[in-house]
């Protein structure tokens, strides 16, 4: 049985299995668990690996509760940071996003505090952070 992350980004992300396929492809996301719904169109659950650490995902489930649909063209509050070990990634990893849909926030630069950063908007609204140390 593997060991469940410390802390992990919850997402609710319609739909999720596009989501997944983009994570996969872009990030090199590793699907670790997926539960499909009952409906056999939404996803309940996945857990994917991504650069050491995890995330989850699923669709939004408003008969559940509290979670409502996205709104199109909404940003997502939750932003999420990897660390990558070269500034060659950070720029690469943008450039693919990009590429498939994301919205560049920040290009890669060098930042006064010491790292290659760059921000982006993937096609489901959730904000990511790429650093890496200068070399």
């Amino acid at each position: 049985m593997s060991q469940r992350p410390p802390v992990a980004p919850y997402l609710t992300v319609t739909p999720a299995m596009a989501a997944i396929a983009y994570y996969i492809s872009v990030f090199g996301a590793q699907q670790k668990a997926l539960m499909p719904a009952l409906d056999g169109v939404r996803i309940l659950h996945c857990e994917l690996a991504i650069n050491g650490g995890s995330i989850m995902l699923s669709d939004a489930f408003p008969e559940f509760g509290n979670t409502r649909m996205p709104i199109p063209g909404e940003p997502a509050t939750c932003s999420i940071s990897l660390e990558f070990p070269s500034s060659k990634l950070v720029d690469e990893t943008f450039a693919k996003a990009t590429s498939l849909g994301a919205k560049g926030e920040v290009h890669p630069m060098n930042s006064f505090w010491g790292t290659r950063v760059a921000t982006l908007r993937d096609p489901f609204g959730h904000r990511w952070i790429l650093n890496a140390p200068i070399f």
